[in-house]
């Protein structure tokens, strides 16, 4: 019988397990030092937050694993034998296999920053990030006035609005360090990124844009206790959270004989150099990319159908991994946020881009399409929901911006009685590109003559 390892319980890893099994009686192992079981990584600042506990985040009971002889071995892997196709685990312990799939997730990216491994400096990735924030923050006491009582956020992403928004839901005050001219400037454009800028200064985030690390200090007893910036500034702080981006996680394999890159290296079938070997997830990368994607793709969504494609492949059928057009979506402490296809930051040759935002500031729209010819490219939403399958089968479909515009009503996907912008949102398109939209229509018409 055929032994199938899986190093990594997060989606990616779970996924191919699941899927597997459903279509194989092979043996499936399923090793992780991080948990037991699987949880929802995407739900960790809500247990920090009192939202959720931690068993609320597993989505099948614990018999599951059992129930469907997938085995679990709580453990972490210090060496791989790639030769021998053994794994050697930190308890001593060894284990062979026939083949292997590298599920092992990202790592907070450190850029060196003198004082970055102090306690009290961390990410927040994994179960034991939470259990460390936890830690680090315990010793708040908003009545007495003791312990933490300013944290240091490094990093203008998604993962630093997360713990922005954690931390001062206990009543720390935070201070942001961004160094671009605006929050997350290589994905948002300037109206976008002020917007954000804007909303997280409303919810009393300390924004400093244009504003770098330069060390962590620390105090007598070595924590952390302060930032110096770019500028020579000192921020007095117990907590530093390092949130500039992650980076796949992949020094188990760094010094062995696969191929790597910023990530291991696999090709459409998720396999690597070595024969039998896969990785997938938020460590693998691409040599050639789907069309329209990343070489690196650290989303939950992505590792979940990179899963599906690989257990097909390992049960004998063969599978690309083809997500289609890029989406994703992510919340801003109030505003939700929404991107599908490609909304680079800044405007590309042949390309032009449309924005529209609310009078109050908080919702708002840009779209991205050819300048020639008017293909609709992608859309960025804040404060609007869209359904997927109407956006990505509008980029399948290579649709006009004027159509996407005139049916935008029907990928709305806010509740009843929810206030709607179409109308707005088309007539302030309208105003600024009425001409070419005339000169579209003529041209749309021409092509449905020549069709009939």
């Amino acid at each position: 019988m055929k032994h199938t390892v899986i190093i990594g319980n997060g989606i990616s890893g779970v996924t191919t397990a699941r899927y597997l099994r459903k279509k194989s009686d092979e043996q499936i192992t399923i090793i992780s030092g991080e948990t037991d079981h699987f949880f929802s990584r995407t739900a960790l600042m809500y247990i920090y937050m009192g939202h959720m506990k931690f068993e609320h985040t597993k989505p099948y009971e614990d018999g599951f694993w059992k129930k469907n002889r997938l085995d679990l071995v709580r453990d972490w892997v210090v060496d791989v034998d790639f030769d021998q196709r053994v794994i050697r685990l930190q308890s001593g312990k060894e284990m062979t296999y026939d083949r292997l799939v590298l599920a092992l997730g990202s790592k907070p990216n450190k850029f060196g920053w003198p004082g970055q491994d102090l306690p009290g400096v961390q990410g927040l990735y994994s179960f034991q990030d939470l259990e460390t924030l936890e830690a680090n923050t315990h010793a708040w006491n908003a009545t007495k006035g003791q312990g933490v009582k300013r944290a240091v956020i490094v990093g203008g992403g998604l993962i630093g609005v997360e713990m922005a928004e954690m931390l001062l839901s206990r009543d720390m005050a935070v201070t942001f360090l961004v160094r671009e001219n605006r929050f997350w400037g290589n994905v948002l454009g300037t109206q976008e990124g002020e917007m954000i800028a804007r909303h997280m200064v409303k919810h009393h985030v300390d924004l400093r844009l244009q504003t770098e690390l330069k060390e962590i200090l620390a105090d007598e007893q070595g924590r952390a206790c302060a930032v110096i910036t770019g500028s020579g500034e000192r921020i007095d702080c117990s907590v530093v959270g390092l949130t500039a981006g992650v980076s796949p996680n992949i020094d188990l394999v760094r010094n062995t004989q696969l191929n790597i890159d910023r990530g291991i290296l696999v090709d459409p079938f998720l396999e690597t150099n070595i024969k039998g070997v896969y990785a997938l997830g938020d460590c693998a990368q691409f040599v050639e990319p789907p069309p329209g994607r990343r070489p690196i793709e650290q989303v939950w969504y992505t590792g979940k159908m990179m899963g599906k494609a690989l257990a097909e492949t390992l049960s004998g059928n063969p599978t690309r991994y083809a997500p289609g057009p890029w989406f994703n979506s992510a919340k801003f402490f109030d505003i939700e946020y929404q991107t599908y296809g490609e909304v680079p930051a800044d405007p590309r040759p042949g390309e032009k881009h449309f924005w529209w935002v609310h009078e109050k500031g908080e919702i708002g729209v840009r779209v991205v399409f050819e300048e020639n010819g008017f293909k609709f490219l992608g859309i960025n939403t804040f404060g609007i929901r869209m359904r997927h399958n109407v956006m990505d089968r509008w980029l399948r479909e290579e649709r006009s911006v004027h159509h996407v515009l005139q049916h935008l009503k029907d990928a709305h996907f806010d509740p009843e009685f929810y206030r709607t912008y179409e109308e707005h949102i088309l007539a302030a398109f309208n105003a600024g590109h009425g001409t070419q939209l005339q000169a579209e229509k003529k041209n749309w018409k021409r092509i449905l003559n020549l069709k009939a």
